[in-house]
């Protein structure tokens, strides 16, 4: 259709609704196509051996030609951690901030995939025509410097995406929500709303980002001996406080944890951390100084296994071993389904005899708006459709809830899934069918190698183990040659078994000689007859059911 026309609009995500992470949305205005972040997502418990997650972008690689560019939000892993994975099929300008960019090339340097990317920095100053589409640029509070959200001017009214938000009223760096530019753009009109749920939940309002640092600076005053913090490593303002609070407590400070000495050092290199030179010191100098003169900035605040924290809290840190006299901040909240390895951690710790201040809101803030600035938000933008994202189903209900006490009317909030088509003609608006949509799981080079069939034998595995058979058979004159040979990981000791076994290799035996004189001789069926019979008589013994894997060799 020309613009002279309406154009038709369709909106959808590729992942980041009923679920946290793997954020990715998609925008399709006539021809063009834009879309709007490029996110992971952490492995279930029950993705066992996964990395990361990643969106399926088939849709986007069957109209590559459409599309124009990825716009990221923010420089969070939930937003750009799948920028490696996609540009590498799909290589469209991206467009960020200086930090979310320079973040981003830090990442496509690592794979070797940075020299072809066309990088375009934006702010909230710019106005961009991507494709044939104008799309505004509004600047937000998160707890990371340089988010915005984005604003994409159609015919037949805006569609605004907030990226993560909340409306710190001060925030550490002084740079302040754009509310004015927001009230502007409600004011000329936002056909539909797509609004980050994270804090639905949570009534009120959040507490600002600079409450925190009195918290973390009381710590310091009270701490005997070194201290060691532990937050996010793209949480810069939170790094900065910590900063902060060492220098008035005359400690050096030293980062420990690959992605956390990344980050500072980008942060700093492009002027988002000030940290004086004598300050900041190796952490293979740590020794050189008194306990009470140091501070420790590390990664592990979401109990990952290998992270620098992790490794303090088990004794297996090349530099650093967790004293009695440290005091342990742990300046975070769990990410969902991260609370069993968080906790695990600080029980570590705490067996360690250190002090650990965990859990405690003087020395943690979200970085998402509460109940109140979501409110605020929807009186801002007055959108005549929205769309809750970012966030599990029951978050995006209740957000949805908060829409109709603002003035949106219950039929036009759409609850959408991963790859529901909400399209827009003539200013009305319509679920219209799906676009294909799920995950893709990264084990480590391989990517969407590993899928539902690999993640059952991977649960039947850890469950109750594999029982190996091994046997050669002469197939001129259909004998067993030798074997069988039953090898068990995983299902019984051996040694304690061998009744068992012995019995499980008797039945293997006449098996295969009952199959010999019923001329079978097919692999397949030889297999199956083995697997059957041993699979029967493992169950009625030990109540388990291993993986049983015949092998047949031919002489």
């Amino acid at each position: 259709m020309t613009k002279q026309g309406l154009e038709k609009v369709r909106v959808f995500s590729l992942g980041g609704v009923g679920e946290i992470g793997k954020n990715m949305y998609v925008i399709e205005v006539g021809d063009d196509l834009i879309v709007i972040d490029s996110g992971l997502m952490f492995p279930d418990d029950d993705m066992l051996g996964v990395d990361v997650v990643i969106p399926d972008i088939s849709y986007l690689l069957e109209n590559k030609h459409r599309v124009k560019g990825i716009i990221l939000t923010h420089g969070h892993e939930d937003h750009i951690g799948a920028v490696p994975y996609v540009i590498k099929q799909l290589n469209v300008p991206l467009y960020g901030t200086k930090l979310t960019l320079g973040i981003v090339k830090e990442k496509l340097k690592e794979n070797g995939l940075d020299k072809n990317v066309d990088f375009k920095i934006i702010n909230n100053k710019t106005k961009l025509i991507i494709g044939t589409t104008t799309v505004n640029i509004f600047r937000t509070n998160h707890s990371i410097p340089d988010s915005v959200g984005v604003c994409i001017e159609t015919n037949q009214g805006s569609i605004v995406h907030t990226g993560d938000f909340k409306f710190d009223q001060n925030p550490v760096d002084g740079v302040y929500s754009d509310i004015g530019k927001m009230a502007e753009i409600g004011e000329n009109g936002v056909l539909c709303l797509l609004s980050d749920s994270t804090n639905a939940e949570r009534p009120g309002v959040s507490v600002s980002e600079s409450a925190i640092g009195q918290g973390i600076t009381d710590a310091f005053y009270t701490a005997k001996g070194r201290v060691i913090v532990a937050t996010f490593a793209s949480n810069i303002h939170r790094i900065q406080q910590v900063v902060n609070a060492s220098i008035s407590t005359k400690r050096k400070v030293a980062v420990s944890g690959r992605s956390m000495e990344k980050i500072v050092s980008i942060a700093i290199e492009l002027g988002y951390l000030n940290v004086p030179t004598d300050t900041l010191i190796k952490i293979q100098d740590v020794e050189r100084y008194e306990d009470d003169e140091l501070t420790i900035l590390t990664t592990g605040s979401q109990g990952e296994p290998m992270s620098a924290l992790s490794r303090m809290a088990k004794g297996a840190h090349k530099q650093i071993a967790i004293r009695p006299t440290d005091t342990i901040i742990i300046s975070a909240t769990p990410i969902p389904g991260n609370e069993k390895s968080v906790t695990k951690i600080v029980d570590l710790l705490y067996r360690t005899g250190a002090e650990v201040v965990f859990g405690q809101k003087n020395v943690h803030t979200t970085g998402h708006g509460c109940q109140e600035e979501l409110k605020l938000m929807l009186n801002l933008m007055k959108p005549k459709y929205f769309i809750p994202i970012h966030g599990e189903f029951r978050m995006q209900h209740i957000h949805s809830q908060l829409a109709h006490t603002c003035g949106v009317k219950k039929e036009h909030t759409f609850l959408i899934d991963k790859g529901d088509v909400v399209e827009f003609t003539n200013n009305e608006a319509r679920i219209n069918g799906k676009v294909h949509s799920g995950n893709v799981l990264i084990d480590g080079i391989g990517i969407g190698d590993v899928g539902n069939i690999v993640l059952r034998d991977r649960r039947l595995l850890s469950k109750d183990g594999i029982l190996v058979v091994v046997v050669t058979l002469n197939k001129a004159n259909n004998a067993i040659v030798s074997g069988p040979d039953i090898i068990s990981r995983g299902f019984v000791y051996v040694r304690e078994s061998e009744t068992l076994l012995e019995e499980a290799n008797k039945l293997v035996t006449v098996t295969l000689n009952k199959c010999i004189d019923d001329n079978i001789n097919e692999w397949s069926a030889l297999k199956s007859n083995i697997r059957d019979a041993l699979s029967r008589f493992l169950f009625e013994q030990t109540r388990r059911r291993p993986m049983i894997l015949p092998i047949i060799m031919e002489v």
